[in-house]
C-alpha cells in the first residue's frame, strides 16, 4: 500500500527543485507499463549521482525494494501530494501581455494544481477580453474578487518597472504568495512568500555558454 505524506518537511530547495523531474520521468515510465524503476535510472535520467537521487526521495514516504526499485505508481502518487499538485490552487495573474497570455495559454499549469481564475491589467484594449477562457480585469477590481474568490496566490508579469507597485497592492489586498516573472526583485513582509522566475537570467547563462568559446580565443 501506498503511503502519503501528511505535510511538507523541510526540504533542501534544491531537492524540491529536482523532485518535479522525478515526478515527470516517472510518469512517462507509468504510461509505457513500467511498474518499477531504479535509482540509477531515475539518476542516469537527471544526470546526477544515485545517492542523490536515494537521498531526495528519502525526505517522502516512497520506499525502495532491494533488487526492485521503487514502485513507479508510488513515486506518481507520492511526489504529486508532496509537492502540492495533486491539489488545485487557485492564482490571479496582473499583467495580460505577452509574457502573461503565454501563462494563460498553458493549459499545462493545471496539470500540476495551479489555476489562473482572473487575469488584470490597465490597458483598455486588453480589459475584458478572454485568453483561453481567463477573462482579464482592470487591476481595480483585483482586491474585490481576490476576497470573493478567496485568492491568495498572485503572478506578476506587468514591466518590471511596475513590479514592486503591482507586489505592494497584492500584498494590501491579501496575497499570501507571489509567482514574480519579472526580472525586478521586489520587497515584501518576511510572512509573504516569493518565487522569482526571470526567463532573462536563463538566457543569459545559455548565451554566456554559447559563446564562452569565442571569448577564449
Amino acid at each position: 500500500m501506498v503511503q502519503y505524506s501528511k505535510k511538507i518537511q523541510a526540504v533542501p530547495e534544491p531537492t524540491i527543485r529536482r523532485m518535479p523531474s522525478y515526478l515527470a520521468f516517472a510518469e512517462g515510465l507509468l504510461r509505457k507499463g513500467q511498474q518499477f524503476v531504479s535509482s540509477t535510472q531515475i539518476a542516469n535520467y537527471m544526470n546526477i549521482d544515485p545517492t542523490q537521487v536515494t537521498k531526495d526521495l528519502s525526505y517522502t514516504t516512497i520506499v525502495g525494494k532491494t533488487r526492485v526499485g521503487y514502485e513507479v505508481k508510488a513515486i506518481v502518487d507520492v511526489l504529486s501530494e508532496f509537492l502540492g499538485f495533486s491539489v488545485m490552487d487557485n492564482a490571479f495573474l496582473v499583467g495580460a501581455g505577452s509574457l502573461g497570455s503565454a501563462l494563460l495559454h498553458d493549459s499545462g499549469l493545471n496539470h500540476f494544481g495551479l489555476k489562473i481564475e482572473a487575469a488584470f491589467d490597465i490597458n483598455p484594449s486588453t480589459i475584458g477580453r478572454k485568453i483561453n477562457d481567463v477573462e482579464v480585469f482592470h487591476i481595480d477590481q483585483f482586491r474585490d474578487l481576490a476576497q470573493e474568490l478567496n485568492v491568495i496566490m498572485g503572478i506578476i508579469t506587468v514591466p518590471a518597472e511596475n513590479a514592486q507597485t503591482v507586489a505592494d497592492l497584492m500584498v494590501a489586498w491579501g496575497i499570501k504568495a507571489i509567482w514574480n516573472f519579472t526580472p525586478a526583485r521586489i520587497k515584501v513582509p518576511d510572512d509573504i512568500i516569493v518565487q522569482n522566475t526571470t526567463l532573462y537570467s536563463n538566457l543569459a547563462i545559455i548565451f554566456n555558454k554559447l559563446h564562452q568559446d569565442k571569448r577564449e580565443e
